[in-house]
């Protein structure tokens, strides 16, 4: 199907981008094989591994695939958790290691501009120094700004402010054809056309490449507050999210969590979560201009939770305490992830978590597994992880069977969000792992649709070929 990458294409390559930026040794090729994705099924080395420096780069690399029809694999910080940038055609890898360099920051206009490879932590640092904001916070911050567009990344700040596609104003881009086209500008309104923009975000390197983008940005939060509400039961905490929307009050996070993934992540950090009681919580971030207005937004946030069956209302108004908070709730993934085969986002609509939990736990009941449950209570965003092993009072035991369980739980837990009209992910992406339970969620004609700009934009198939449909 694919032309192999013979000795006078990683000539040209080394041509291209430099002999040091193109990687052959099968021993130097490790990370370039693999994604976030706990199981070594989908593992793949490419052939070779490029890194360009310039979007020019980038340009004559896409050509010559295109021309000799190998397939390419655009890689950012390789933070994915479905096989977005796993090269299973082998072919040519693409990473952008080399491209970090933030390129503007326009106070005038609230914009940065910068290349794909700059991680979300450098892009912070940089605006903190400027007094800027972004408020998109996805969660671990090596993923690079062309990744978090490729899957248009979300993380617990969607409530307030919207997800990466809320921000993104411009996108640099290199086309399959080895063109490179500037879509959208530093300009607030548009209403030219089809959106070809946005098409790119959220199309995991399939229609082309992100080699750059400008961003919105606001100012900063000028007093945060983070409120810790126990509950009996997840039911009386999910009832509780429009209680509080509705009484006109948008918080920046809302996050539920149940027992145990709080209990396994105290025991990882050696750190104690505020509340003690209850089976579910929520984690309430919200933020206001001034430290008045946050106080009396706290207490109107209290008032609502008690009426709602809150066992009490934990306030942490200094910096410490809600790092300590933000630290258990933001490590639960990171406390897993040894004993762990996969975790799914979900989507559901936010009336209908309590009813998608209750369905986990009856799968997990029937199959013998440990399916612990957390997620965004506010946008009904589901973060179930599908475990091997199963933690109690800090032992690991490895679940019976658990390869044999693995898919037949993992399609019983997509057809109870799909039952809820649901989608199948709310902020990861669909990569190579998820392509199964697209049509299911969307539709055959949808499909369809995908597949066709697809065609449009990429005839020949070489952008990162079987990944999403």
């Amino acid at each position: 199907m694919y032309a192999a990458v013979d000795p006078e294409s990683i000539k040209r390559l080394q041509e291209i981008a430099g002999e040091s930026n193109v990687v052959t040794e099968h021993d130097k090729m490790i990370d370039y094989s693999h994604d976030e994705y706990s199981l070594e099924d989908i593992h793949e080395f490419p052939e070779v591994a490029v890194k360009p420096r310039s979007a020019e780069e980038v340009s004559e690399i896409v050509k010559l695939c295109n021309e000799k029809h190998m397939p390419l694999t655009p890689r950012g910080g390789g933070t994915g958790l479905c096989g977005g940038c796993v090269p299973v055609h082998r072919g040519v890898l693409l990473s952008f290691e080399n491209m970090k360099q933030i390129l503007e920051i326009d106070a005038s206009n609230l914009t940065i501009t910068a290349e794909a490879g700059v991680t979300l932590m450098d892009l912070y640092a940089a605006l903190e120094e400027k007094g800027l904001f972004f408020p998109p916070h996805p969660g671990d911050e090596s993923a690079t700004l062309g990744g978090v567009i490729a899957t248009n990344a979300g993380g617990a700040r969607a409530v307030k402010y919207g997800v990466i596609r809320n921000f993104v104003k411009g996108i640099e881009a290199v086309l399959p054809d080895g063109s490179i086209e500037q879509f959208g500008g530093k300009f607030i309104k548009d209403s030219s056309g089809y959106s070809l923009m946005h098409l790119f975000i959220g199309s995991e390197g399939t229609l082309g490449c992100v080699t750059g983008a400008t961003l919105n940005l606001m100012a900063p939060p000028q007093a945060v507050y983070t409120l810790v509400v126990p509950y009996a039961s997840l039911a009386d905490a999910i009832q509780t999210v429009p209680a509080i929307l509705n009484n006109r009050i948008l918080p920046m996070a809302v996050e539920f969590l149940t027992r145990e993934p709080i209990a396994l992540s105290e025991d990882y950090l050696q750190k104690k979560w505020p509340a003690p009681e209850g089976d579910a919580h929520l984690m309430i971030i919200i933020d206001a201009p001034s430290e008045d207005e946050l106080m009396n937004l706290a207490e109107k946030i209290g008032e609502i939770c008690l009426e709602q069956g809150a066992i009490d209302v934990f306030v942490a108004e200094d910096r410490s305490k809600q790092k300590t908070i933000l630290d258990i709730r933001s490590q639960i993934y990171e406390a897993m992830k040894k004993y762990m085969i996969e975790i799914l986002d979900i989507c559901v609509p936010r009336g209908s978590i309590a009813e998608f939990v209750s369905e986990v736990t009856k799968i997990e009941e029937a199959h013998g597994m440990w399916l612990p449950t957390y997620g965004h209570a506010a946008d009904g965003n589901i973060h179930t992880h599908i475990m091997r092993s199963q933690w109690r009072d800090g032992t690991w035991t490895e679940i019976e069977g658990w390869r044999e369980k693995y898919e037949p739980v993992r399609d019983e837990v997509h057809e109870a969000g799909r039952k809820l009209n649901g989608s199948v992910s709310g902020e990861h992406g669909i990569g190579l792992i998820k392509k199964k339970y697209l049509s299911a969620f969307r539709g055959q004609n949808q499909l369809d649709m995908m597949k066709g700009i697809k065609q449009a934009f990429d005839p020949n198939n070489i952008m990162n070929p079987g990944k999403i449909i």
